[in-house]
């Protein structure tokens, strides 16, 4: 029993000598000095739908950069936009609201009052495919705004940017259902 004592003692003070307060991980922290922080998304469609891509973020001097491509919609917009939470154990409804930290009506992109998962639409030519090409200024992959584990949704109609009269149009931009989603990780 007292040797157990020793070697936990031992180990607790090895710990707390070699602790670094500077170390900590936070989410807080500027990663540029490391180059441009990336991250990734694979879309699905959890319905069976052949609705799927990859979509790429770049952390650039306060905005990020979206491209990727989508396949399996109609020519037409969809309403883009992260979610709140990463959880798809029920397929892209668990995923939650629009992510909003900051407590605002749903928007256009270009508003300064919007969600910050606010990311409009993205069109489908007539093959079914969408070529993504967006720089943001209010998400981004470190900090307050931070998406990395959050989910990116694919809805089924266009987004209206809060603008209509629509009950919905306020808080979803009245975009419909959720068509395809996947959790943003780091590349």
């Amino acid at each position: 029993m007292m040797y157990q004592l020793v070697i936990i003692a031992t180990a607790a003070i090895f710990v707390g000598a070699h602790h670094d307060p500077s170390h900590i991980h936070s989410h807080d922290q500027d990663p540029h000095a490391a180059g441009p922080l990336r991250a990734v998304v694979r879309l699905a469609s959890p319905d069976g739908h052949d609705v799927h891509g990859n979509v790429t973020f770049e952390q650039l001097e306060g905005k990020v950069r979206v491209t990727g491509q989508i396949y399996g919609m109609p020519a037409g917009q969809y309403g883009f936009h992260v979610h709140a939470s990463g959880d798809l154990t029920n397929g892209c409804v668990s995923a939650g609201a629009h992510f909003n930290p900051d407590k605002k009506d749903h928007g256009h992109p270009g508003d300064e009052n919007r969600h910050v998962g606010d990311l409009g639409n993205v069109e489908f030519n007539s093959d079914k495919l969408s070529h993504i090409d967006i720089t943001d200024s209010m998400i981004a992959l470190y900090g307050p705004h931070n998406i990395i584990g959050r989910a990116l949704v694919l809805h089924a109609m266009a987004d209206d940017f809060g603008r209509t009269d629509h009950p919905d149009s306020k808080k979803t931009g009245n975009a419909g259902g959720r068509v395809a989603c996947g959790v943003i990780g780091i590349l």
